[in-house]
């Protein structure tokens, strides 16, 4: 009488573990262009709030502000910034992130700042 192996063959091993590597293949780019999307689009929303604030700011006290207190608004966790700078007739804004070299812009008035080229609207480098 023959007693019957029990477990995995090696070449079933084998077929698993390329099945297993083909998938990863695919699904680590989706995954890191997924986290890239999510770094631009928390700099895109903090830009958006910036301009929020500020014409507010400016409803309040007459002018733009060139630093706003952490107590009203502060950036998401990562992004750096916002470097504000005054023009003639209003602002612009640019923002980074510590996970990325990729940055984001937005302005108001007629002074536009690259990549931005809508005033108030947050555009980001490619």
């Amino acid at each position: 009488m023959r007693t019957v192996a029990r477990g995995f063959t090696y070449v079933e091993l084998i077929i698993v573990m390329a099945i297993i590597g083909l998938l990863a293949t695919i699904v680590i780019p989706k995954l890191a262009s997924t986290r890239n999307r999510a770094l631009i689009a928390a700099m895109e929303s903090d830009l958006r709030n910036l301009v929020t604030l500020q014409e507010s700011w400016k409803l309040d006290s007459g002018s733009y502000a060139t630093s706003i207190p952490a107590s009203l608004w502060s950036p998401s966790t990562g992004v750096t910034g916002p470097t504000i700078t005054l023009t003639g007739d209003g602002w612009t804004a640019t923002v980074g992130h510590v996970s990325t070299t990729r940055s984001c812009a937005v302005f108001m008035g007629s002074t536009s700042v690259p990549p931005a080229t809508k005033e108030g609207v947050p555009a980001c480098t490619p």
